[in-house]
């Protein structure tokens, strides 16, 4: 799978705004389609789930299980927004996460 990262706040907004959502105990997850011919991948966690340690702990396990999907669509924007269950979740729960969300949502 190829993918960028969103990085922009005016994508992030626009994703919340008009994209569809679907969320687990440890992650939400946003996505619409943005005919650019990739994937963008955004990740937003807050402080309330933990230091910056915790959250970029997340970010890498969220990251690591999206190289383990091989078979990703292009075409979407997508965000992963980390809950606060997800500071205590470990490479396999968070993993079982992202792929029951790309399922549900059809980006799979």
């Amino acid at each position: 799978m190829n993918h960028l990262r969103l990085r922009k706040d005016s994508d992030f907004k626009n994703i919340y705004r008009k994209g569809k959502s679907l969320a687990t105990k440890t992650l939400v997850f946003y996505f619409i389609k943005n005919d650019l011919g990739y994937t963008r991948v955004g990740y937003s966690i807050s402080k309330k789930v933990g230091k910056a340690v915790t959250r970029n702990r997340i970010r890498r396990l969220i990251k690591e299980n999206l190289k383990d999907i091989p078979d990703l669509k292009d075409g979407y924007d997508i965000i992963f927004i980390g809950r606060i269950p997800s500071s205590e979740s470990d490479y396999k729960e968070i993993g079982k996460s992202v792929r029951y969300l790309f399922r549900k949502s059809g980006v799979l």
